[in-house]
């Protein structure tokens, strides 16, 4: 079973079948396998797979990056960060790492925030004399903190899968979201002393200030979206809504950078953006329901039975799995694949399942940065006009300090559950 259905779904994307398609079927397959193949199943579980509460806050999330893009909110982040650490010597990269953790606690897109800050700040760091591969490697590195701070897209998709609380897992990556942040900030300082740059000239205090000012509304939507989910006044799927509405209130009122008649773009981008995303969500189910019926997720757990008493060489074993799919598949079908067959293992060996939650997104966020799929990659190969082989030589040191931010979480569970028990 497990041959026919890996057979079956990697063979069609390798002959360049899109992903929700190939998970389509490789369901068949199964079904056919099992022989109890239903035109009707296939269709009801399309349906139940986006008919699904949690999952309206995608479209919202990504939405509300597409308003703050066109809103100015995200040109005002980059202002601000720039206004305090600009005149350091490298200072155009702290802006990114700062930037890269402001435009995480907005979105939670690593594909749209990437994009977004590659296109304002690669160019400026190319004049300023940065290292093109360099640069471009940090923005990559810096995106992928996205799916890892609230709100997240990734723990949407997977709390929505697993069945495991969304807002916990919000709650349980903002400390690990910041370690990364710590990681490419200490990373950066060593690699970017290669570099004769241009400094930029210090901001005084009333410049500040005024930075401070203009980026107030940019700020203050993380603080209540965050707010709003520990005081439990509004779902993870309301606070969506009300960082939509927000930002488009924002830009059109207070920024005034959004024109009634640009409402029509912005809404066609997170529209196509949604439909890919949710395509993929209710293709998955139907792998899902066969992965059920078939039992595999038992098959697994007696492959893995001899291991099931040392939790942490599971986890190994698994996060070593997860860093090897994601150089072949992008992050939203690994986890509607991996999840249903991977939560009856961790619960069978006694993990936490949000500790997990996050180790897993993080893993699949660091598939991101890998070849040849990359997703993340690709977008700043495109922003900055550069190959893949020459983003690889710039991204790899910052690729490495976040692996070993993984490592660290996976031999010291405290820096997740410990920090989970103060927000909740």
């Amino acid at each position: 079973m497990i041959g026919v259905f890996l057979g079956s779904l990697l063979g069609t994307m390798a002959l360049g079948m899109p992903i929700a398609f190939a998970l389509l079927f490789s369901g068949v397959a199964l079904m056919f396998y099992l022989d109890i193949f239903d035109s009707q199943i296939i269709a009801q579980n399309l349906i139940n797979g986006a008919d699904n509460f949690p999952l309206m806050a995608i479209p919202f999330f990504l939405l509300a990056g597409e308003l703050m893009n066109a809103g100015g909110l995200s040109q005002r982040i980059v202002s601000m960060a720039m206004a305090f650490v600009g005149h350091i010597r490298g200072g155009l990269g702290y802006v990114a790492i700062i930037a890269s953790v402001l435009f995480a606690s907005l979105s939670g897109s690593a594909v749209a925030d990437t994009a977004a800050l590659g296109a304002i700040l690669i160019p400026m760091m190319v004049k300023s004399g940065y290292d093109v591969n360099r640069s471009s490697g940090l923005i990559a590195a810096g995106g992928i903190i996205a799916p890892i701070i609230p709100p997240s897209i990734g723990f949407i998709i997977f709390g929505v899968t697993s069945g495991v609380s969304i807002t916990k897992l919000f709650m349980a990556g903002i400390v690990p979201g910041l370690l990364l942040a710590v990681g490419l900030t200490i990373t950066w300082a060593i690699v970017a002393r290669r570099d004769k740059v241009q400094v930029q000239p210090r901001k005084s205090v009333k410049e500040m200030l005024q930075a401070v000012k203009q980026g107030f509304w940019a700020l203050l939507l993380p603080v209540i979206i965050i707010g709003g989910l520990r005081g439990g006044i509004f779902t993870p799927t309301e606070a969506a809504v009300v960082a939509a509405v927000y930002a488009l209130v924002v830009g059109l009122c207070i920024y005034r950078e959004i024109k009634i008649k640009d409402l029509y773009e912005v809404l066609i981008r997170a529209a196509r953006m949604t439909s890919v995303v949710m395509f993929l969500v209710a293709a998955a189910l139907v792998s899902s329901w066969l992965i059920t019926v078939a039992n595999l997720p038992a098959e697994v757990i007696g492959l893995l039975e001899p291991f099931m008493d040392n939790p942490l060489l599971i986890l190994l074993m698994i996060n070593l799995l997860i860093i090897l799919i994601g150089t072949a598949m992008d992050m939203t079908p690994t986890i509607l694949i991996m999840t249903p067959v991977l939560m009856p293992v961790i619960q069978q060996a006694g993990i936490d399942p949000v500790y997990f939650g996050v180790l897993f997104i993080l893993n699949n966020a660091i598939g991101l940065l890998t070849p040849p799929v990359g997703t993340v990659l690709n977008v700043v190969c495109g922003v900055s006009k550069i190959s893949m082989e020459d983003i690889m030589k710039g991204v790899w040191p910052f690729l490495l300090v976040e692996v070993i931010v993984l490592i660290l979480l996976i031999l010291f569970p405290s820096l997740v559950l410990v920090p989970l028990e103060w927000f909740t």
